[in-house]
């Protein structure tokens, strides 16, 4: 029913905007008392099919949205209610009464058959008259205040009625509503992140997780158990991922710039238009498919060529998880570029190449200095890409947490250790457990570091070409 009810908000406000628009051409035909012909009102017609929309729409969605946060705890609280009181459980009937529930919500307990037990039977039974009853209640409620709002805002449209400022007023309400959503959700996930990361900092010193370089976080369930030292030192993962990431951008910075170059000065259309797709292509190739390149045809490739080399290198290795990132990545770099080097003023170039510089001189010394701000964003793009990217790095570069700057061995970065903490059926009571939101907590605040040195770069340099 609750999916039937969203669906009905399309043609409900749809309605609401029919009857408010011929409110509105209604009045202007008619005009005030004693006028002659058209009377012209304060707002467009379109803008009162919007007022009586709105009033017609929020107060149903109103009452779906509190529904949909309060339906089951009603539901539930009707059923304990009528199972405490039906004489069939016979001691701590509250506590047995939620077990039941939550048997029977979960889908464990046998609720026909003669398999069934009577109190399995009768709080299913419970359940679904609670929400039987509930459902009904919120078809009368959602009917009453469509119908409510809808008769409501036609009643408002009169002459006197500035009905755009109090669309625009309502829109601007939401509109900062949605920020301040966005807004509370980063703050949310901030202070979860922080408040987890503070109880694993009471369990291991911040020292020994920010300077130590051992990595080891299998913890001890007895006392006997053996293979599992309790290590928390995180600078070979964060070694790891810069390492990855170092070889990732060496890789997608250079290409990605330089094609973006190339797109925007030298490429014909008919090469353009063959390009882009490409680069569109590579982009939406998915990261497993990336992962099982890697490990299956570029891992074995690289161990082959080191060790014609005279090298030792590893089957899983930072090498080859870095070079499929960096091709992964080069579309983030190359279209981002090419968008910023195509928004810089053509004066520029044209008053370079009028002066006698070269195509060269005019791209290195006037194009790329006043497209630096949008480079550096595609950078920090492409830097944030490969920071977060787990899937390449768990299938070709593995699960060891080495503190090496070679990159034939094999590494780890935050994100794989982040999915690997918290995979199985953990207790979030353990060091082993909230290690990651101390990794999540630190990778945090590297990324904001990194948006705040790119925000320096580009206040710096947009108020010398502006």
């Amino acid at each position: 029913m609750t999916f039937v009810l969203w669906l009905l908000l399309l043609p409900l406000a749809v309605a609401g905007f029919w009857v408010g628009r011929s409110r509105a051409h209604a009045l202007a035909r008619v005009g005030r008392p004693g006028s002659e012909g058209r009377v012209e009102l304060h707002s467009l017609p379109q803008h009162y099919g919007q007022y009586v929309l709105i009033w017609a729409a929020l107060p149903p969605l109103a009452i779906l949205m509190l529904w949909v946060l309060t339906s089951g705890t009603l539901a539930d609280r009707w059923a304990t209610a009528q199972l405490e009181t039906s004489g069939l459980l016979e001691s701590d009937a509250s506590v047995v009464a939620h077990e039941v529930l939550r048997d029977v919500r979960s889908g464990l307990a046998v609720v026909e058959g003669p398999a069934a037990s009577p109190v399995h039977v009768f709080a299913a039974t419970a359940i679904a008259r609670a929400e039987n009853v509930l459902g009904a209640s919120l078809l009368g409620l959602f009917a009453a205040a469509a119908a409510g709002g809808l008769l409501y805002g036609r009643a408002r449209i009169t002459m006197a009625l500035r009905a755009r400022n109090r669309v625009e007023h309502v829109l601007q309400i939401a509109l900062m509503a949605s920020s301040l959503v966005a807004i509370l959700t980063t703050v949310g996930i901030v202070v979860s992140l922080l408040f987890e990361a503070l109880r694993f900092f009471q369990l291991v010193s911040p020292a020994e997780f920010f300077f130590s370089a051992h990595w080891s976080p299998q913890t001890a369930l007895r006392a006997d158990q053996v293979g599992s030292s309790g290590a928390f030192g995180a600078v070979p993962v964060f070694a790891g991922t810069l390492l990855i990431t170092a070889i990732a951008m060496a890789i997608a910075g250079p290409v990605g710039l330089m094609a973006a170059i190339h797109l925007a000065f030298y490429a014909s259309e008919r090469s353009r238009r063959a390009i882009k797709p490409v680069l569109e292509i590579i982009a939406g190739i998915p990261t497993v498919v990336w992962g099982t390149f890697a490990a299956l045809t570029l891992g074995p490739e690289v161990r082959r060529l080191g060790e014609a080399l005279g090298l030792e290198v590893a089957l899983e290795s930072a090498l080859a998880a870095g070079l499929t990132m960096g091709v992964m990545i080069i579309p983030f770099v190359s279209s981002l570029s090419d968008d910023a080097l195509n928004a810089v003023p053509r004066s520029l170039r044209e008053g370079s190449l009028a002066m006698g510089a070269t195509e060269s001189e005019t791209i290195r010394k006037v194009m790329l200095p006043a497209a630096l701000p949008g480079i550096v964003g595609a950078f920090l793009l492409a830097v944030s890409r490969a920071i977060g990217e787990t899937m390449i790095v768990v299938m070709a570069a593995g699960l060891a947490a080495n503190l090496t700057a070679n990159p034939f061995q094999a590494v780890t970065t935050v994100t794989v250790q982040i999915v690997s903490l918290l995979m199985g059926d953990q207790e979030f009571d353990s060091a082993k457990t909230l290690a990651a939101f101390a990794l999540g907590l630190t990778l945090f605040f590297v990324t904001l570091a990194l948006n705040l040195v790119a925000l320096f770069v580009v206040r710096r340099f947009r108020e010398q070409y502006e």
